[in-house]
């Protein structure tokens, strides 16, 4: 019985093209939407946080009546 000959440089590059395709693949899922659909994800986005903006109780105008209601301030 004999051994199977392998040459090491093509097991090497081999494996060095599966992880680079593994990488591709990554960053085609992760970089790969088309300019209309990052447009219309972008709108969405600004939108649903103006919305937010929208809705956030201000805080600073009761600040100032709120030292009448303050209990350390009552002599």
């Amino acid at each position: 019985m004999t051994a199977e000959i392998v040459n090491l440089n093509k097991v090497r590059k081999a494996r060095e093209r599966a992880i680079q395709e593994k990488e591709a693949h990554q960053n085609r899922l992760k970089y790969g939407q088309p300019k209309p659909e990052r447009s219309l994800f972008q709108a969405e986005q600004r939108k649903s946080q103006a919305d937010l903006d929208g809705v956030k109780r201000e805080t600073d105008r009761n600040s100032d009546s709120s030292d009448e209601a303050d209990p350390s301030n009552v002599s």
